[in-house]
């Protein structure tokens, strides 16, 4: 594979042909449960925009390793995530989904650039020092050098767009100055230089239990979150116990965070406006808002639900498209891990 440049790479040998799609990465860990802020705020999106883009999805379950996990529940996470974004519309025809422990040029590429990437760098990751804690003297290093791996996860597929989050920005900044510091360094362009892609901003759904923190997967009370395999009782539950307030008024108000979070939800799932919600509710109390919000959560839950379920029930076929996703990658893979050792004159 010839390395070329992000201009270069998007464009075409005649005027009449359609334009090269620029590649998109984006890897996901395999912890925690699936639930609607992350539907609502981006997988939604990612199905939508699918077909703009060459699209690689790395289930990241070296990643996963940086803290204890059980071996079984490891494994099967992995395939739970997979059959879950699946069920929520990521067509393999657009996108390639794979299991980065079975592509090893990921662990033999974060090695050497481990050994390009200055300390003083690693020691700026503000999420290293959240997640370690007081512990830092005890935690494993993966911990640490995992940045690395992060950025080589982007760098091996010569990425155009990555997707972020305001949490990961810090992170695709050390991805682009870790390439910029190699293609410098050789004077050659080793790596192209990824940009931050910036989709249509999803809905921010918050926590149903404190409607001011976002919905987290790693909030321990299960009542802040609607899961995405959640039953249609639980559901039924969680949402009738989500805080609101005392007006009674059902208006969208940012100063009314409980009940705002409620029609947020609502809205983003309807896709309907503002105006037309509020005058559906005129008049009406929170209990049949909520229960009308279950029913709308239950329906657009319930085909993911379905599919998911036979994604599980077909392991064999679950297994055949990771596997023909991690084929379809491999290559690309083993082409800039093999440039980057014949710059540095491995081998």
């Amino acid at each position: 594979m010839t390395t070329i440049g992000h201009d270069q790479q998007v464009q075409t040998s005649s005027s009449s042909a359609p334009p090269l799609k620029k590649r998109t990465f984006s890897g996901i860990q395999p912890s925690g449960d699936i639930h609607l802020g992350n539907y609502l705020g981006a997988i939604r999106n990612w199905v939508r925009t699918q077909t703009e883009y060459d699209n690689i999805y790395c289930i990241v379950d070296l990643h996963a390793i940086t803290l204890p996990i059980d071996p079984q529940e490891l494994h099967q996470n992995i395939r739970r995530l997979a059959a879950i974004y699946l069920a929520c519309g990521l067509d393999t025809r657009y996108c390639k989904l794979f299991v980065q422990s079975h592509v090893r040029q990921h662990a033999e590429a974060s090695w050497i650039l481990g050994c390009f990437t200055p300390m003083g760098w690693l020691n700026r990751m503000t999420q290293f020092k959240a997640k370690a804690g007081e512990n830092q003297e005890t935690v494993g290093a993966g911990i640490y050098m995992y940045p690395v791996l992060m950025a080589c996860d982007i760098l091996l597929y010569q990425t155009h767009l990555v997707p972020v989050g305001e949490d990961q920005r810090q992170h695709l900044e050390l991805t682009r100055d870790l390439a910029q510091r190699f293609n410098h360094l050789y004077q050659q362009e080793v790596f192209t230089i990824p940009e931050p892609l910036i989709r249509e901003v999803g809905a921010r759904i918050m926590s149903l239990t404190d409607p001011t923190q976002k919905m987290s997967k790693t909030n321990p009370n299960p009542n802040s979150r609607i899961n995405l395999l959640d039953d249609p009782k639980t559901i039924k539950q969680k949402i009738a116990r989500a805080t609101t307030d005392s007006l009674r008024l059902i208006r969208f108000d940012p100063e009314r965070p409980g009940i705002n979070n409620l029609l947020t939800i609502y809205e983003a799932l309807t896709e309907r406006s503002r105006q037309e919600i509020e005058a559906e509710f005129e008049g009406k109390g929170y209990g049949e808002l909520k229960a009308r919000l279950t029913e709308v959560v239950v329906a657009t839950l319930e085909p993911i639900q379905r599919r998911y379920q036979e994604y599980m029930r077909d392991p064999a076929e679950l297994e055949a498209i990771l596997r023909a996703g991690a084929d379809a990658v491999r290559p690309i893979a083993e082409a800039t891990l093999q440039r980057m050792k014949d710059v540095i004159g491995l081998g």
